[in-house]
């Protein structure tokens, strides 16, 4: 029998952890209603499925960043109290609260009753790069006294919790699933008419996925193409959370070097599978460990080669050599022989296509994923 699951996200934006929150929401067995700290096309996809959306302003909480000392974390707490009454007025009914970030886990902790079962799904690497020390012990004293279970998206995620003096013992590692479907719905006809609508025909393109960061490294990207007069570069993503300066940055980047007309900016976009199957090449460039690396299973699916950094949960996805081509992080000079040797050999490019694409369908299949949360959420509820 399903348990009526309330699960909390602090962004209406979509992002990695959305999206995979938004397969796990359709595919689950349990009753689910979702609440929002701020609205965006994520609680459009949600209310599609279709399921009720409770939207909160978060307020001052909303505005406290990863990198926070304490001055603004204590001249939020107003906001997060607020924040906290509506919350435990609406997740008072449920058997289960979800909180699928960061900060809608420490707002859920504070909402909860006594003995409601709590789930954090942990998506970020909780290291300096990420978080600030102080938001870092918030979080894993928290996760410590309050989270009756822990999941980490990967063996990374999970090691950075330890090594933040998170317990090990509340904790478990369930990898993020993804459908290959969207990918193969689209035909090679397809594929030809969006290169040509871009312009694209004749060129070789290799294509960065994600929100506009500094740590996610599209400058590292760009650095590397200076060398390589024949490569295209297609940047698809947007800035979130104040990080318009660095999207803008990219395209000054781009202009100084001389590679304007090589270097396409599409923005935010819905038609993600398209595009990855439109580009020669998936370039994941963080230079910051990540968490997971959605954009390299993604690209796999899309029967596309990758290349992604030698760190975090890219280590848990890539091969090098066999399913991907694995670079130090921020080093362009490697970047660039990487894509060099993609666009010069064929048959490294269709071998590491194929090799990811049966990988990225064993490992990280959407069903596994589903089916591990669905008996977490379960295994607490049956623990009232």
């Amino acid at each position: 029998m399903g348990l009526k699951v309330l699960f909390v996200d602090q962004t209406g934006q979509l992002g990695g952890g959305e999206l995979s929150l938004l397969d796990l929401i359709r595919g689950t067995g349990h009753t689910a209603e979702v609440v929002l700290f701020t609205d965006g096309p994520f609680r459009k996809l949600l209310e599609e499925i279709p399921v009720r959306v409770h939207l909160l302003s978060a307020g001052g909480a909303g505005e406290v960043r990863r990198e926070a000392a304490m001055g603004a974390l204590l001249s939020a707490i107003p906001s997060f109290l607020q924040l906290r009454n509506k919350l435990a007025h609406i997740a008072r009914d449920f058997d289960v609260i979800y909180a699928n970030s960061q900060k809608a886990f420490i707002v859920s902790a504070l909402a909860k009753q006594s003995r409601q079962p709590l789930l954090w799904h942990l998506r970020d690497m909780l290291s300096a790069e990420h978080f600030s020390k102080l938001l870092r012990k918030v979080a894993v004293f928290t996760g410590n006294h309050a989270a009756d279970l822990i999941v980490a998206n990967s063996e990374a995620t999970l090691e950075s919790l330890v090594a933040s003096g998170g317990r090990r013992d509340k904790a478990t590692v369930i990898y993020n699933g993804i459908s290959p479907a969207p990918f193969d719905s689209i035909s090679d006809e397809q594929v030809l008419e969006i290169r040509k609508k871009l312009g694209w025909e004749g060129r070789f393109v290799a294509g960065a996925f994600g929100r506009l960061s500094p740590w996610k490294g599209q400058h590292i990207l760009l650095d590397a193409i200076t060398s390589i007069p024949t490569l295209h570069v297609a940047i698809v993503g947007d800035a979130l959370f104040g990080e318009k300066d660095y999207a803008e940055s990219l395209r000054i980047q781009a202009q100084q070097h001389g590679i304007e007309d090589r270097v396409h900016f599409l923005g935010f976009r819905r038609d993600i599978p398209e595009l990855m199957r439109a580009v020669d090449v998936v370039a994941h460039t963080a230079t910051a460990p990540e968490p997971f690396g959605r954009v390299i299973v993604e690209g796999m699916l899309a029967k596309r080669p990758v290349i992604a950094t030698r760190a975090g949960g890219a280590l848990e996805i890539v091969r090098d050599k066999e399913n991907g081509l694995l670079v130090s992080p921020g080093d362009s000079a490697a970047l660039a022989t990487a894509l060099m040797q993609l666009q010069n050999h064929s048959e490294l490019r269709v071998r590491l296509a194929t090799n990811g694409r049966l990988s990225a369908e064993r490992e990280f299949s959407i069903q596994g994923m589903i089916h591990g949360i669905d008996q977490a959420i379960h295994q607490l509820g049956a623990s009232q």
